[in-house]
């Protein structure tokens, strides 16, 4: 199949690549920095903007799925992901095209901020309310404007190798736990869902 991963230079982008790749797929990478991976037929490389209508549009042309893998450095405020999402949206409206579209944002979006822990809640409020909030924002667009989304929040994210061996929590329930995950395996979970969707509508989180 062919796979449009939009921010994908680095961190789970990066290995989502990497993954799609050793599967067999035709992937095609948006991001501002060129991917740092050989040059092979498989793969195509657009450097440009998630927020340029034009680089979107040549990243997204004839996807079977679309993965948003977005990140940034600064805790400052910034519209990069909800400014992407609107975008991207507008362009598969006027394509008439409905690609399954796997939205990366972290447990901590959306209504799942009142599930997280005492000093997870107290980090967020220092180090990543305006960034949350965004993804936050992301998520409503997503959700409210395409038929055919599924957003994963992961937990704490860390470097280790990919297990395959991970929790998916699809409701929010009191008193759950969300904790660690490394990268290769959201990016182990995000391909597999644009392989076979089974969390269509909903907000898959991942932990161990």
């Amino acid at each position: 199949m062919k796979i449009a991963i939009i921010g994908a230079s680095a961190g789970i982008g990066l290995e989502t690549v990497r993954q799609a790749l050793e599967r067999g797929h035709d992937v095609t990478t948006l991001s501002r920095r060129m991917v740092p991976l050989p040059d092979q037929p498989r793969l195509t490389k657009v450097q440009g903007s998630a927020t340029n209508q034009d680089d979107v549009r040549i990243a997204v042309e004839g996807a079977d799925a679309i993965l948003m893998t977005l990140g940034v450095k600064s805790p400052f405020a910034t519209t990069l992901f909800s400014d992407s999402a609107r975008l991207l949206l507008k362009i598969l409206g006027e394509k008439g095209s409905s690609p399954t579209l796997i939205v990366l944002t972290g447990f901590g979006a959306g209504d799942s901020w009142g599930y997280n822990s005492v000093p997870m809640k107290l980090m967020f409020t220092l180090l990543l309310k305006k960034v949350y909030a965004d993804k936050s924002e992301q998520e409503r667009v997503i959700a409210g404007g395409y038929p055919r989304w599924e957003i994963v929040r992961p937990g704490r994210l860390t470097n280790g190798a990919m297990t395959g061996c991970y929790r998916v929590l699809d409701q929010l329930v009191g008193g759950m736990k969300v904790g660690a995950i490394s990268r290769a395996d959201v990016a182990h979970f995000m391909l597999g869902q644009a392989e076979n969707p089974t969390y269509l509508g909903k907000y898959p989180a991942l932990t161990y």
